[in-house]
């Protein structure tokens, strides 16, 4: 798998990212291990977790799996804070006390003394961000993280947290910015892209799949086994499903059709490719799923299918983001 640096830091990372978040529920720890061992075997080192994930479970397993099944030199832990992870008014946040009891309590949970990156889950409007960010440049002077991240930021909040760590030599820079982004989801595109792009900042889209709508699999029908049919997940898919959504699918099975491949194939390697993204973040129940994920790693789209996608996927635009005339 190709190796690409995490913006503009000396982090470098396979250019897909494997995500854990239904490790410990949906994806028991065999599976776990199956997936982890096929990602690293395949070239794979970036692997993606959160505080929150199935109530800290996704990073117990995580910990278990480093110590027994896969070696941790050969592995790039991030996780997240900043969601709820007790209750009580400082059971979340970005506050520099419940950042860094989260960092701690991740790192126990993981059985690591550092972890690669840590990121922001969320921007919070309650704290103000000199505080969160002096949390971060605490977390890096302290060992317990080598690089930090953003997630779900939007543009301004991006920048604003970006400039504000590189303004003073012997702050912790923001390499990583991990948002939303397919084929179904290029709102990004607007302000994220380019402030990322002008601030070093690597981009690892997560749900690169459009919420499973870009595997081709609801085309026609709802899987019973798949989250669309699931009462927990089936407002988060159908989310993304409109009559615009249905054209792009058909063009990415239309286009998996004359690849001899899988629609699924053809989504990745367009988001894989795009300006500013060094690692989609895929996640799956199974290895069987992950394996697919994998394969899609030989396979480049021709200039006139992927100018084609991006004309048919094209997010709506108008001033300010482009000018009028």
């Amino acid at each position: 798998m190709e190796q690409r640096a995490l913006g503009r830091s000396g982090l470098v990372v396979s250019r897909l990212a494997l995500g854990t978040m239904t490790w410990g529920k949906d994806t028991d720890e065999d599976e776990a291990a199956m997936q982890l061992t096929a990602f690293v075997d395949a070239g794979g080192t970036l692997v993606d977790t959160a505080d929150v994930y199935v109530d800290g479970e996704s990073e117990r397993t995580l910990g278990r799996l480093l110590s027994d099944v896969v070696p941790r030199e050969d592995v790039l832990v991030a996780t997240k804070a900043v969601g709820r992870t007790r209750s009580g008014a400082m059971g979340r946040g970005a506050s520099r006390g419940h950042l860094l009891a989260a960092l701690d309590a991740s790192l126990e949970r993981l059985g690591l003394d550092h972890v690669d990156l840590w990121q922001l889950h969320s921007w919070d409007e309650h704290t103000p961000l000199d505080e969160t960010l002096a949390a971060l440049d605490t977390a890096v002077s302290s060992g317990r993280t080598r690089y930090v991240g953003v997630s779900n930021f939007t543009g301004w909040q991006t920048a604003q947290a970006a400039t504000h760590q590189r303004a003073w030599p012997g702050r912790a820079p923001i390499v990583s910015s991990q948002m939303e982004y397919s084929l179904l989801q290029r709102g990004i595109e607007r302000e994220v892209v380019p402030a990322a792009e002008a601030l070093g900042i690597g981009l690892l889209p997560w749900s690169p799949l459009g919420r499973g709508l870009l595997t081709g699999k609801y085309r026609h029908t709802t899987p019973s086994d798949s989250r669309g049919a699931s009462a927990q997940w089936s407002g988060f898919v159908d989310g993304l499903r409109s009559k615009d959504a249905d054209r792009v699918v058909e063009a990415v099975c239309t286009a998996a059709q004359g690849l001899h491949t899988v629609p699924l194939a053809v989504a990745l390697a367009w988001l894989r490719d795009r300006p500013g993204v060094v690692a989609p973040v895929v996640g799956a129940r199974t290895a069987a799923q992950l394996q697919v994920s994998l394969d899609a790693e030989e396979v480049s789209l021709p200039a006139a299918i992927r100018f084609a996608l991006d004309e048919v996927s094209s997010p709506h635009t108008s001033y300010p983001d482009r000018r009028p005339g």
